[in-house]
């Protein structure tokens, strides 16, 4: 054959192999595209080591950390047309009511006509809450069996315990479709978003960065990061945070170090935290989040069996670290103005040598315990301090505190400036100051509220759990009212408007 002949030939193969490539080349993008909205699958795989502390398997650590680190926009700003229309309360019956509808959940558990609080939470893979917990369903299951509680992973145990609110809150939910579950019902889980009060993300972040903060070995970034910029990529997907610019989702991020690297981008939902600290008022502020207790770490004194006044041969009791930065400094000056009084036990401490044991044995046998602050306002010892039942004792100038709009804490602690605090004899002059009658009085009212600070599963009426859902309500019914105040003359723009 001629080679001018074979030509048209060798043109025609030329057109096949450009053709498979470029289809190839296609598919793989496709693929991309899709790999990345969520990690893998094979992600999922944790091992639990002592039960308590949980770490990924190498190879699957490897695995993630190799995923591509796309760089997130903002979601597109809504025309002002848009943004009025959303801020519109439209009633229930102008969405789409059917299998999804309230009516139709009251099978459930919890009946969400009746709820404080509708939540729609989304459904986000195991290795966001309790993959994390060293815990594996059935092939596509995402949640554990709520209702047998021998399948439900435990919380890591020591100081992990103090931030575990993100556990208790979502077992809170899950339960809330349960039948027969003995529940409170002040929260409900609803499954159509469109008919929540608010959107929750069920992000263990306080966990996520206890265990996955550091690197391992080569690794250039840690798995604690990159769960936090997929959790970004994923919420700046969804219709339901785009509607509100993410205004009505809670995210809970109690530990100070926690969702670092996500919480600007984020910063427009509500947090749940342990106080302001380390966050710029443009990003956590009284006026949108919520401050949660810590949960303590000490076991909680039984009333029938707290010692009283009489019973109490230490004055004031603390016992941590001394030596902090910040407005923690006071602690180093208290320290060498009351070590060496008879009445007093100022010390070092930590967890180790059966540290938390001590210190709850010391707490119930002390009147007062100071509450000084650290690195941050807040500290667990003022939630230690009420389950001794001992009085405390808060020098903190910034502090803000759990569900204080419905809490009077004058009734039950003693507030000290920093400044005055670290005056000669100021403190202790004070202390002694307070007779065995009003000390008996703020150390009854401990008792009662108590409970108020109390983790539980399944929650209980008045307990931390419900107080904390308590706690995102009215804050839902503030933001709702402020909205609904700016939108008094919209509604009757946009009508004008469309006639």
């Amino acid at each position: 054959m001629s080679e001018k002949s074979m030509l048209p030939t060798r043109l025609f193969l030329y057109l096949i192999t450009i053709s498979m490539f470029l289809l190839i080349l296609s598919s793989v993008f496709i693929l991309q595209s899709n790999y990345n909205s969520f990690v893998p699958s094979s992600v999922l795989k944790f091992i639990v080591v002592n039960n308590t502390s949980n770490y990924l398997k190498p190879n699957v650590e490897n695995e993630l950390m190799e995923l591509p680190m796309q760089a997130v926009e903002a979601p597109p700003v809504e025309s002002k047309d848009a943004t009025r229309d959303r801020d519109i309360d439209y009633p229930v019956s102008d969405v789409i009511k059917d299998e999804d509808s309230i009516e139709n959940q009251s099978d459930l558990g919890c009946d969400p006509a009746k709820a404080r609080l509708r939540v729609f939470m989304y459904d986000l893979p195991p290795l966001y809450h309790f993959g994390l917990l060293g815990w594996k369903g059935e092939k596509d299951q995402i949640w554990p069996n709520v209702s047998n509680r021998s399948q439900i992973p435990s919380y890591p145990g020591g100081l992990n315990l103090q931030h575990s609110m993100e556990y208790w809150l979502t077992l809170d939910l899950l339960s809330s479709n349960v039948p027969n579950m003995d529940h409170t019902c002040t929260a409900v889980r609803v499954k159509n978003s469109s008919q929540a009060d608010v959107i929750f993300v069920p992000f263990f972040s306080s966990l996520s960065y206890n265990q996955h903060s550091k690197l391992h070995g080569k690794e250039k970034i840690n798995v604690n990061k990159i769960l936090q910029h997929k959790l970004i990529h994923f919420l700046f997907g969804q219709k339901e945070w785009r509607r509100g610019g993410g205004k009505d989702h809670l995210i809970i991020a109690h530990h100070p170090n926690s969702m670092l690297d996500a919480r600007k981008k984020l910063g427009s939902a509500m947090f749940v935290l342990a106080d302001f600290g380390r966050y710029p008022a443009a990003i956590a502020n009284v006026e949108k989040d919520i401050i949660a207790p810590y949960r303590h770490v000490v076991k909680t004194v039984p009333s029938t069996k707290s010692a009283t006044f009489d019973e109490r041969p230490i004055l004031v009791y603390f016992q941590g670290a001394i030596y902090r930065k910040d407005a923690g400094v006071v602690r180093q000056e208290l320290y060498y103005l009351l070590k060496d009084e008879e009445d007093v036990h100022f010390t070092f401490g930590s967890v180790k040598g059966n540290g938390i044991n001590k210190a709850g044995q010391g707490m119930a046998s002390s009147k007062f315990c100071l509450n000084i602050a650290g690195d941050t306002p807040s500290s667990n010892r003022l939630f230690d301090s009420i389950a001794s039942h001992c009085v405390p004792v808060i020098i903190s100038d910034d502090i803000e505190l759990p569900y204080e709009d419905v809490l009077d804490y004058s009734e039950f602690c003693v507030f000290v400036r920093a400044a005055d605090s670290i005056r000669k004899g100021y403190l202790l002059n004070l202390l002694r100051g307070i007779g065995q009658e009003r000390w008996t009085k703020m150390w009854d009212r401990i008792k009662e509220i108590v409970h108020e600070f109390e983790y539980q599963y399944p929650s209980q009426s008045g307990d931390a759990v419900d107080m904390i859902w308590q706690a995102v309500s009215r804050k839902v019914s503030k933001i709702k009212s402020n909205r609904n105040r700016k939108n008094r003359y919209s509604r009757s723009q946009l009508l004008l408007k469309n006639s």
